[in-house]
């Protein structure tokens, strides 16, 4: 089981490194004037999110994979509903993330790079809440 528990880890780790860098690559892309810079910048940010995103259902399946053997306590844990909560919060995120690549990809993005700055944010808020709740337990269940 702790093999289980740290695969989850490391994808998550490394789904974490492409959902901070993809938003930073799009404030990039907003403030650049250069088409050719605009245009590098959309192929990093398409490859970079294909590359990342097995790394998303990876975290996701080892996830549940370790769930699986305490469904009943860890369903019944508000601090478990809250991270999963919170998980599929990410998962939304790195959705819209997708969809904000592809527009820049087909040069429909209008955003301005202040805009990419504060959606930049949304994951740090997400990722120290998760990581509290999975190591503080502070909601209880039942």
């Amino acid at each position: 089981m702790l093999w289980i528990q740290g695969f989850h880890v490391i994808f998550v780790v490394c789904w974490f490194a492409g959902i901070f860098y993809l938003p930073r690559i799009l404030v990039y892309y907003a403030q650049s004037n250069v088409p050719d810079t605009k245009q590098v910048l959309a192929v990093m940010a398409r490859k970079l999110y294909r590359f990342v995103t097995p790394f998303m259902f990876l975290a996701i399946g080892l996830g549940l994979w370790r769930l699986s053997f305490q469904w009943d306590y860890y369903l019944s844990s508000g601090w478990m509903i809250a991270k999963l909560l919170g998980v599929a919060c990410l998962v939304g995120y790195h959705f819209q993330t997708g969809i904000y690549v592809g527009r820049v990809c087909r040069g429909e993005d209008e955003r301005t790079h202040v805009f990419y700055r504060i959606f930049n944010e949304v994951p740090v808020v997400f990722l120290f809440a998760i990581v509290l709740l999975v190591y503080l337990r502070p909601i209880s269940g039942q």
